[in-house]
């Protein structure tokens, strides 16, 4: 089993905004690196008191970080020919379309996959499925909201969710859930 979970945090509601991204990669299902960029995004200095609340990034932290560009080859480097994992997948698979977008970078052939989906089938009688309610039910902890810690997480639960499932390989993963699987 071969993956990358996937994070990102945006400094405004702006799909191209993102501020911090963490990227966990699995290899023969285990966690072998976990890497975070903070980054300078397009909107700077603004960012949204909202998004500040959420993620506790503030302006000040990324000024002097790469722009999303300037970083690309690193992350293109750990997705390259992987399943991306993401938990809203379609958040984080939005976010770097419009990082990408923005940048006039060309697009990756990329498959993802919602932890979120996962998790629904894996644990069909949870309450509810948010990043943090998992890792409750599990016993982890970590620092939500910030984008290493998360796509951590979100790669733990998956590798748990597989477990239950009986997936053991990339191939029944496109097997099993492959209704759910997107392209970016």
């Amino acid at each position: 089993m071969d993956f990358c979970a996937i994070d990102f945090e945006t400094a405004t509601f702006d799909r191209n905004s993102a501020c911090e991204v963490g990227i966990c990669v699995v290899q023969n299902s285990e966690i072998v690196d976990t890497k975070t960029w903070l980054i300078k995004p397009p909107s700077f200095p603004y960012f949204s008191p909202r998004n500040i609340e959420v993620h506790g990034i503030y302006p000040e932290d990324v000024k002097d970080a790469p722009t999303f560009d300037e970083i690309w080859h690193e992350i293109n480097e750990l997705l390259y020919g992987t399943l991306m994992i993401a938990h809203n997948a379609s958040f984080d698979a939005g976010v770097l379309r419009g990082c990408l977008n923005h940048y006039g970078i060309f697009s990756p052939n990329l498959n993802y996959l919602c932890s979120i989906q996962i998790a629904k089938k894996s644990w069909n009688y949870l309450p509810k499925y948010g990043l943090k309610p998992l890792a409750e039910h599990h016993n982890l902890s970590f620092n939500h909201h910030r984008a290493g810690d998360d796509a951590e997480i979100c790669a733990k639960i998956s590798l748990l969710a597989f477990e239950r499932l009986f997936i053991t390989t990339n191939e029944e993963v496109m097997q099993v859930m492959q209704k759910k699987i997107k392209k970016l």
